[in-house]
Order: structure tokens, then C-alpha cells, then sequence
């Protein structure tokens, strides 16, 4: 049985998304074809304009729709702490856990030698150069408990060990080979808490 060219082009595309294989994308696809009226063209207008009005903050790294993100410009969260995470989602799971109130560094990924990511692949050169500007007098590494993350961060404590700063990481909470975006709200929340210098 065939179908349309364009309809093809959606299922390869929904593939391509984290979580969605091609079964599922199919499935995702004739669900929206289905509910064309109060879902496929809406979610076609709010993704054009997401599109067009998402960039990433200047600063951090988070993604906004204005210069910079809401945390960079809140000046009660300009604290002395900067927390670094891998990615945005990271950022977003820190944030619903809500026990850090400092300002955040995204870099972008980890350093991975397999997928060839060196350190100019990463923003740590801002992280540098945003310590000496902002006057931070912590920097709290919250890379996810894997090999490359690890690795990372024990390449930025290298980069940051004459600055002065004081370096931290999350501790208890977080599993080995755990991911920030996969854990709960309290776990993320006590691991921040109980974290420790390097």
C-alpha cells in the first residue's frame, strides 16, 4: 500500500526525533493527519514560529527567544555561581528541581574522542572567559556521571585550576552512567546539595 510522497517525508523526519523510531513516527503521523484541525496545523504554525524565534542565549547557551535567556537577565540569580551542564535539557531539569539560584554555562556536549568532540567543539573558552568577567567565584561541574562526562570534567577543572574559582561537582543522587534529564526532581535536588570540590 502506498502513501503520499509528503506524508513519507513526515514519518522520515518524526523518525529522526529522540524516542521516535520508525513504527512510532508512523503512528505519531496518522494520529496528527487524523486530528489535522486542532493538531497538525497548529503544531505546523507554533514549530515555523518557534523556528524563527529561538536562538541561543549569548551568555549561556540556553535557548531563548530574546538576546539573552530569562536567568542570565534575572539580576537576583547573579550570585557568584556559575552551574556548567552538558546540554539545555540538563539546564531544564536543574531548573524543575529548583535548589540552584545562580546562573548556568551550557557547553554544548562532552569530549568524546569516538564521535570526534574536542575542547574547541565545546563552549569551555567562554566558560573561561565568563569567569574572569563575571567575577564567579564557584563553578559547579553538573556533567552527567558518564565516561565522557567525567572526562569532561576533569578537563575544565584542569583549564580553571589557576583561576582561583572554586570548583565543585554533584555528588550523592546521581547515578553512574545516569543522565540529568532521566532523574527525578528530589534526586537532582540532593545531589546539588551535597556536592563537592574537586
Amino acid at each position: 500500500m502506498s502513501r503520499p510522497h509528503e506524508i513519507d517525508a513526515l514519518i522520515d523526519l518524526m523518525a529522526r526525533l529522540p524516542g521516535l523510531g520508525p513504527r512510532s513516527a508512523r503512528r505519531a503521523v496518522l494520529h496528527l493527519v487524523r486530528k489535522r484541525a486542532v493538531l497538525l496545523l497548529p503544531l505546523a504554525e507554533t514549530m515555523r514560529k518557534v523556528g524563527e524565534a529561538v536562538h541561543d542565549c549569548a551568555v549561556c547557551g540556553n535557548i531563548t527567544t530574546a538576546d539573552t535567556c530569562e536567568i542570565c537577565a534575572d539580576p537576583a540569580r547573579s550570585n557568584g555561581e556559575i552551574c556548567v551542564v552538558e546540554d539545555v535539557a540538563d539546564l531544564w531539569a536543574m531548573e524543575r528541581g529548583g535548589a540552584f539560584g545562580g546562573r548556568y554555562h551550557v557547553l554544548g556536549g562532552t569530549l568524546s574522542a569516538l564521535d570526534s568532540v574536542g575542547p574547541e567543539d565545546l563552549r569551555i573558552p567562554d566558560l573561561v572567559e565568563r569567569i574572569g568577567r563575571e567575577g564567579i567565584s564557584e563553578v559547579i561541574l553538573a556533567l552527567n556521571a558518564t565516561v565522557d562526562g567525567q572526562t569532561t570534567a576533569h578537563y575544565i577543572a584542569e583549564e580553571l585550576a589557576e583561576t582561583g574559582v572554586r570548583l565543585s561537582s554533584l555528588a550523592q543522587g546521581v547515578p553512574i552512567g545516569g543522565e540529568l534529564d532521566y532523574l527525578d526532581d528530589g534526586t537532582i535536588s540532593a545531589a546539588l546539595k551535597a556536592r563537592r570540590g574537586l
